[in-house]
């Protein structure tokens, strides 16, 4: 016997692997600002404020932990106490402290940027409670502000890895640290973000995110291009990894040599952020067992060591206004994880970043010290110059 329903059933679809595991690098979430208590009208009392939402940075956080906790919460801060006889002013709503990570930067439910969260301890008041009853508000309590905000995260990291697609940016995290990003000989294997760590002999470390593959057109979102930029403005070393033999995204798009990939990653940066640029860089051109790879480099070393020089003979659209010089040019093949030339890469890798924070830290000193020069001759000046009348 055949049924005949009005009802179209399909099968239930779950959540793809990689959505369900992996970094969690922006959160959207709706905070309510506590309700002010009424008033009382015969005594002139005046109701409590509500309470305020406020965030609190803390270390050893991830947004993964703050989802799974305020998936039980009801994230509204308290009702301020009502006016009374015996007590006139009422008692303030209790305040609601979320804690999340150290890195954060937060916005609106329309991009408008509340505030950042770089270091511990920061607090930052996301929605205010409404004020208590009082003669203004005819007393009665006002409600508090309501809104959704989104909890962006920005990666703190050394060392940002910036590649178009299927460059070989995860075969060189799992190389040089622990990490398990997917491999793969298509575009696109990486996902989300992964964060590997290089150990030293004398226990020092090295922290390296693997971005996913940036498109042409990333600093206008393509592709999401800005959620994957963002993880690169904490960094202190921007390592580009290239393909010798060029790359091509797909049928629609034209094939893009080596040193056009290098140009057209330099103009993606520069659109994004110009800053970005004053950032010590290093490049590696990876896949140097492939065929005709030596005699490749051998026709563009001297254009990849002076870009700049060498600018006009490329295409106006993939030109950028300030070419990167870079601090180092490696080249490999990562696949075949030669160890003396990983050992090389790490070797410099840690000798770059320590020559610009020992640079960093010079001046830092040098400021201190004229700081310092400046306050000690202000001093003296009023000690012992002549006093005009």
């Amino acid at each position: 016997m055949v049924v005949l329903t009005r009802v179209l059933y399909y099968a239930a679809k779950l959540p793809r692997k990689y959505m369900r595991q992996g970094l969690i690098d922006s959160l959207r979430i709706h905070v309510t600002g506590g309700t002010g208590g009424s008033g009382l009208p015969a005594y002139g009392g005046i109701g409590g404020a509500g309470g305020n939402v406020y965030l609190v940075s803390k270390e050893r956080l991830t947004l993964r932990n703050v989802k799974y906790k305020l998936e039980k919460m009801k994230l509204k801060a308290g009702t301020g106490s009502d006016s009374s006889k015996k007590g006139l002013i009422g008692i303030s709503g209790r305040d609601l402290n979320i804690k999340v990570p150290i890195g954060i930067t937060v916005y609106d439910q329309n991009r408008i940027k509340l505030g950042t969260m770089n270091s511990k301890d920061t607090k930052l008041v996301v929605a205010t409670g409404g004020i208590g009853g009082c003669e203004r508000t005819g007393y009665c309590g006002l409600k508090g502000e309501s809104r959704t905000i989104v909890l962006d995260l920005q990666l703190l990291a050394d060392v940002g890895l910036i590649g178009f697609p299927n460059a070989g940016k995860s075969t060189f995290l799992n190389t040089i640290s622990k990490a398990k990003s997917k491999i793969a000989d298509y575009p696109f294997t990486t996902i989300k973000p992964q964060v590997g760590i290089i150990k030293y002999k004398d226990h020092r470390q090295i922290s390296v995110a693997d971005l996913p593959g940036l498109i042409e057109g990333a600093h206008i979102n393509k592709g999401m291009g800005h959620k994957f930029l963002k993880h690169i403005e904490r960094t202190k070393l921007l390592l580009f990894i290239v393909d010798i033999q060029g790359c091509k995204f797909s049928i629609r798009h034209k094939h893009r040599t080596c040193l056009e990939t290098v140009l057209l990653l330099n103009k993606e940066i520069e659109h994004y952020n110009p800053d970005l640029l004053d950032r010590p860089t290093m490049i590696i051109v990876n896949k140097m067992d492939t065929n005709g790879a030596n005699e490749i480099y051998n026709e563009i070393k001297l254009k990849l060591n002076n870009l700049s020089e060498f600018l006009s003979e490329f295409d106006e659209s993939i030109q950028p206004k300030r070419v990167l010089q870079f601090d180092d040019i490696i080249t490999t093949s990562l696949i075949l994880q030669n160890a003396d030339e990983i050992r090389e890469i790490k070797t410099k890798i840690r000798r770059i970043i320590d020559k610009y924070e020992e640079a960093k830290i010079s001046v830092q000193d040098m400021d201190s010290n004229e700081d310092c020069l400046r306050t000690k001759l202000k001093k003296q000046m009023q000690q012992y110059a002549p006093t005009f009348v």
